[in-house]
């Protein structure tokens, strides 16, 4: 099959902050559009979503697709700061309302979900956001089991440090990235391929993108949100990997039928799917998860 070619970088201004983003467009547009929202780790960035990207339309779909990177991440701005769920929502609902401006389907990969809870919460109109998808959403524990203010910043300020700094550095080796992910993110050690790498290496080369990291590590999407998942109102598609695992301890217990139960047992309008793979379902099992999606996307 013949590739797609990838967009330009278009950006735009949110709080003074330069943010990029990537606008596919086939030329049937009458579905509503994705609007992705990719993982935070070392080097990851709106380009996670690529290789879904070149599938869906291989797959012969016309949903527009709109792939922004988060403020700290790939393209745009890397300011010094702690980012919160909040601020990556509100960042993406200036995106929706002044970009976009039209209702989409938000998906998600795994645990930026809170980012995905607080964009629904702040929809002052519901039908911006028509339906939702969690790709390898966290166990339910992690999403409900608040890690303390204290901790949080604790950990924060430990990771904002000079021994944070080397910290960072040692993981964006290739050789680090490469077991972290054959041990944590993917079934299939294969899966670990030179794409994958090159993707994360590439990201991380600027030291600014540790920030996000940083922020990510230090916990600030770990709150109780049971009760904001039990608010979506929306038709909500669940994709859980048969090899989905937790490096938290709060998740240690789970498992991938347990975790579709979990979700669905809260969400009002909730659907549940297992699939191959593990936690990076949209890049590990893309074929999969394109004809998952597509199913809940008609």
């Amino acid at each position: 099959m013949s590739q797609i070619t990838i967009p330009n970088t278009e950006f735009y201004a949110w709080k003074n902050y330069r943010c990029a983003y990537e606008h596919y467009t086939p030329e049937t547009q009458d579905s509503t559009p994705l609007l992705l929202i990719h993982p935070i780790g070392v080097g990851l960035s709106r380009r996670f979503w690529h290789r879904f990207c070149q599938a869906w339309y291989q797959g012969g779909h016309d949903n527009p697709i709109y792939n922004p990177d988060l403020l700290g991440c790939g393209e745009s701005e890397m300011p010094h700061i702690a980012y919160t769920p909040a601020d990556w929502a509100a960042q993406l609902q200036h995106f929706l309302e002044t970009v976009i401006q039209k209702p989409v389907t938000l998906v998600v990969q795994g645990a930026l979900l809170p980012v995905a809870l607080e964009l629904v919460r702040l929809q002052t109109q519901p039908n911006h956001i028509q339906k939702l998808v969690l790709a390898s959403p966290p166990a339910i524990a992690l999403m409900t089991q608040p890690t303390g203010v204290r901790q949080q910043k604790l950990t924060w300020n430990l990771l904002d440090s000079p021994l944070g700094t080397a910290f960072y550095f040692y993981a964006r080796r290739p050789q680090f990235l490469s077991s972290f992910s054959t041990r944590q993110l993917f079934a299939s050690s294969d899966r670990v391929d030179s794409e994958w790498l090159d993707l994360l290496v590439k990201g991380a080369a600027n030291p600014a993108s540790r920030y996000a990291v940083f922020s990510f590590l230090a916990g600030f999407w770990r709150q109780n949100y049971r009760d904001e998942i039990a608010a979506i109102a929306q038709p909500t598609l669940v994709v859980v990997g048969d090899r989905a695992s937790s490096i938290s301890q709060a998740g240690k217990q789970d498992t991938p039928d347990r975790r579709l139960a979990d979700y669905l047992k809260c969400l009002p309008q909730g659907k549940g799917v297992k699939i191959a793979g593990r936690n990076v379902l949209p890049y590990e099992s893309t074929p999969e998860f394109v004809a998952t999606l597509a199913a809940f996307e008609p």
